[in-house]
């Protein structure tokens, strides 16, 4: 079983899921059920925090010691991906080695507002690296100048990812500015996400797996509150 959670990153994605066992986006415990479960390989990509508990690292370190193959892009997926890379897990995607190598380095980069999974999972708000992307595209195409390039930057980096939307980052900007951000559009989150898929789907969990050079500590938080759940 391969198990894939995922939610705004591949909102309007038509990418191909078949194969897989799509849930919505984890909290903490979602990964340590997977691998009870009998998955054989995790694709992170969207996770909650805030409203719920957010996946913690230490059953991402169960699954590995349990020779579970765990890949991580483009959302929560790329921060638990670039933490626990050195341990095993696979960070997929310019966002994920991005924060693997350094030049990410603020989690809230990726982090958005969306609406609950029962609603689809539909972003809310506009993700840092995503108004990036766009801007520099937009710069690259001549469609901003640098000026208008450095200000719309400065003005979405200064928003909260709660309050970052498209209407919001070009508040009192001429309305050719605000469509030209809507046709030039790039989600570096949905392309991430959709190469962890790819990669997922191809992966064959039947191949032997070494196991990890490291020995899953026993701590006491995690035999009192966890050993119940992890068999």
């Amino acid at each position: 079983m391969k198990v894939l959670f995922a939610g705004s990153s591949l909102y309007g994605s038509s990418v191909d899921v078949s194969g897989l066992d799509v849930r919505a986006p984890a909290r903490q415990g979602d990964i340590l059920a997977a691998v009870n479960e009998g998955a054989r390989a995790v694709g992170l990509i969207d996770g909650e925090f805030g409203q719920h508990a957010a996946v913690w690292h230490k059953e991402i370190l169960f699954a590995l010691d349990r020779g579970v193959a765990v890949f991580g892009a483009s959302s929560m997926g790329a921060l638990r991906a670039a933490e626990c890379a050195t341990f095993g897990m696979v960070p997929v995607g310019v966002i994920a080695n991005a924060y693997l190598d350094g030049r990410l380095d603020d989690d809230a980069a990726v982090a958005l507002l969306m609406a609950p999974a029962e609603m689809g999972s539909f972003p809310i708000s506009e993700p840092l690296v995503d108004a990036e992307a766009t801007l520099d595209r937009m710069l690259a195409l001549r469609a901003l100048s640098v000026r208008q390039h450095a200000a719309l930057l400065q003005r979405a980096r200064a928003l909260h990812f709660s309050k970052r939307t498209e209407e919001a980052m070009f508040e009192g900007e001429p309305d050719a500015l605000l469509s030209a951000y809507r046709t030039e559009h790039v989600s570096q989150k949905r392309s991430d996400a959709e190469l962890l898929v790819a990669i997922l789907r191809l992966f064959d969990p039947s191949l032997p797996r070494e196991r990890p050079a490291f020995q899953l500590a026993q701590s006491p938080y995690w035999t009192g509150i966890f050993a119940g759940r992890a068999r």
